[in-house]
């Protein structure tokens, strides 16, 4: 089981890593959208592929990230029933849901997925609409986006099976972060207390 929680780890570690920097895409798209409006009034010109990419980046965020997403448990629940069973009973819930639901969808999307890919990627499949681009890059986001949330997935069970077995804490517990006024306050005090510990050690010296 220790070797599971660490690949657990591991998977988390990545999905971290991935929604931190995912964002950035979005940034793209949006500042490609803002582009493609200036130069569509200022020259009176424009292209299909400018709308094309902001799809792919769109797609590509909205994908890469669900691994991310199930990581910090913002995908969207309706546990009217769930949230008032015990702890343990939703655990199992959750158990069934990523081993019954989760894990069968994803193995099939990456199952059909990933010749769809592959055929697109050796034929050099190309938009339809004029000045279109090459479409293999915004196919190849769903069996990667996929894979990754089958991982997460995989590491949310190990997670759930070494809660019922008192191995870790509550893994679907939300983590307190300290909001901006709550740091600053805390670096005020820390301020205050380095303050007050040199005004002591300098009146010591007197």
């Amino acid at each position: 089981m220790q070797a599971l929680l660490k690949f657990s780890r591991g998977v988390d570690w990545l999905s971290t890593q991935i929604g931190k920097y995912v964002i950035w895409l979005i940034l793209a798209s949006t500042v490609i959208s803002g582009m493609n409006a200036v130069v569509r009034k200022a020259l009176n010109t424009s292209s299909n592929a400018f709308l094309e990419v902001q799809w792919y980046l769109f797609s590509a965020s909205f994908l890469i990230a669900a691994g991310y997403t199930l990581l910090q448990g913002e995908h969207v629940r309706v546990d009217v029933l769930s949230s008032r069973l015990p702890k343990r009973q939703q655990i199992w819930i959750d158990i069934f849901g990523f081993s019954c639901f989760l894990a069968p969808m994803c193995l099939a999307i990456l199952w059909y997925g990933v010749p769809y890919f592959l055929r697109a990627y050796h034929s050099g499949e190309m938009s339809n609409n004029a000045g279109g681009l090459i479409r293999w890059p915004v196919y190849l986001m769903m069996p990667l986006g996929f894979g990754l949330l089958l991982l997460q997935g995989s590491s949310e069970l190990i997670k759930r099976v070494a809660f019922l077995r008192g191995l870790i804490g509550d893994p679907t517990a939300k983590k307190a972060e300290k909001s901006a006024e709550e740091e600053l306050a805390e670096s005020i005090r820390r301020l205050a207390e380095a303050a007050q510990g040199s005004g002591g050690k300098a009146g010591k010296s007197v």
